[in-house]
């Protein structure tokens, strides 16, 4: 179907700004509200008119139905005018159907043809060529005898009639009147709505050239905030959040990128080195050559071990799921510590973990978790001294501890402990081959488990580290197991 001609011109049309929007759709209720506000009360106004004409006439009818009281009665034209006050209209219908007498606005003989037949009802007459608007009510009045002073007439009805012209012309003048009392109110609301939107939306326009200086490069800058209960001020400190964490990712992008190429840079040097010496002749016997091969092989180690790290935080980071199957956390501590009795044959490495504790996790995963917090006790503090693994369960939260008795950890370092290729000693973290992903592997892979880790340091009293992970079994054995 082909499009109307006129619809692109009244989307052009339509208010393009918020403002513009809010304004158009205050006015448009404003006056919903107001017309029809006046058209109910025009109603009401029409309906009460009606009804009180109606009421009158019957109230008139009652009247001089009480008089008769099924008795004759004579009355002179001033008693009768007085008995059906203040009925404005009074005819006088004689015994043989004709109008004798009329009273009042002198209602025309074609009221007593409209009515005949109709008694005690009221009837209403509107846009009769022959009468004006008005309403009527015709009452028998057997036995009645009206004097008029000249004569003396043997009635057989009398009809009240009240106008109701009057009446229209007053809801008319009422309808004019609310039609210009809505105009002004459109008026000034619309002029008040416009006043109060363009204060109310202003901090949006200073949000707004906050954010274009955001995007152009001023990246310091944040959206202005008054309060924290208003709606631009919740908004405000939302993008603010949002312009902060993403300040933050980036900052943390760059960092990592320098740390990667930094602990990449050293065993590439090493490589590049050893393959120049090659290239020069500097590698002469094949003792050398051996050396030179034995030392490019361990950078190379090096190299995949940190790129296999990188991998996994970048696997964990996306949310990939984990294998998943009951591990007993006492058994896997059995099997850490044996291997670091093995590799560390110095250290005193003791396991107290008196109950089998079950949780469902990735054993491989939780493995490493264990292994990292055992080396980096082993490889942090000084020969010789004791390390302490315990495996135990509060409640529904399975716990690990790892203490050791080293140096501890300054106050203002803890906070960082778990950031990556962090090192509280860089040189001796290197020294030693770390690359400064351990605590942070094991941080995210305990989230991974929805578990969570917590160190505990003083200085010269040593440090504690305390993995908290989700029982889903619960304990079978109470045999005693150390190591």
């Amino acid at each position: 179907m082909k499009r109307p001609a006129w619809l692109p011109t009244l989307a052009s049309r339509r208010p393009a700004t918020l403002r513009g929007r809010l304004l158009v759709g205050v006015i448009v209720l404003l006056a919903a509200g107001l017309v029809g506000n006046s058209t109910v009360s025009a109603l009401t106004l029409r309906d009460y008119l009606r009804h009180r004409a109606e009421v009158t006439l019957s109230e008139a009818g009652d009247r001089v139905h009480r008089m008769l009281d099924g008795q004759p009665q004579t009355v002179n034209g001033g008693q009768l005018a007085a008995l059906v006050e203040p009925i404005l209209g009074i005819t006088v219908i004689s015994v043989d159907g004709t109008v004798a007498v009329q009273a009042g606005t002198g209602v025309p003989g074609t009221i007593n043809e409209l009515t005949a037949g109709r008694l005690d009802q009221t009837v209403s007459f509107t846009d009769t060529e022959t009468l004006p608007d008005l309403i009527a009510l015709r009452i028998p009045t057997a036995g009645l005898t009206v004097d008029t002073g000249e004569q003396r007439v043997a009635a057989s009805a009398i009809i009240l009639t009240m106008r109701t012209d009057i009446d229209r012309i007053t809801v008319a003048d009422f309808v004019s009147g609310q039609a210009t009392t809505v105009g002004l109110t459109l008026v000034l609301g619309g002029a008040t709505a416009l006043l109060i939107l363009k204060i109310g939306l202003r901090p949006l326009g200073r949000m707004a050239d906050t954010a274009d200086a955001i995007a152009s490069g001023a990246l310091d800058q944040r959206l202005p905030t008054h309060g924290k209960h208003t709606e631009t001020a919740r908004l405000a400190i939302a993008v603010n959040h949002a312009f902060d964490a993403q300040a933050r990712a980036e900052t943390n992008i760059r960092a990592f990128a320098a740390d990667a190429s930094h602990e990449l840079r050293t065993p590439l040097a090493t490589i590049s080195g050893w393959l120049d010496l090659y290239h020069q002749g500097g590698l002469t016997t094949g003792a050398e050559l051996n050396r030179a091969l034995e030392r490019v092989d361990g950078e190379v180690g090096r190299m995949r071990l940190l790129v296999e790290e990188l991998s996994l935080l970048a696997r964990l980071d996306a949310g990939r799921p984990l294998e998943t199957g009951e591990v007993d956390l006492r058994s896997l501590a059995t099997d850490v510590v044996q291997d670091a009795g093995v590799v560390a044959p110095d250290r005193a490495i003791h396991l107290h973990a008196p109950l089998p504790v079950l949780v469902t996790g990735d054993r491989p995963r939780l493995q490493q978790v264990l292994h990292n917090l055992v080396g980096n006790a082993i490889q942090h503090t000084p020969p010789g001294s004791a390390i302490h693994v315990a495996v135990g369960r509060t409640g529904s939260r399975a716990t690990i501890d790892v203490v050791d008795r080293g140096p501890g950890i300054p106050p203002e370092d803890l906070a960082r402990v778990f950031d990556r290729f962090w090192r509280a000693d860089p040189g001796r973290g290197r020294a030693h081959g770390g690359s400064g992903l351990g605590l942070a592997i094991v941080r995210a892979i305990v989230h991974a488990h929805h578990g969570s880790v917590d160190v505990r340091s003083r200085a010269g009293a040593g440090t504690t580290v305390t993995v908290t992970l989700p029982v889903t079994s619960p304990a079978a054995d109470t045999s005693h197991v150390s190591v």
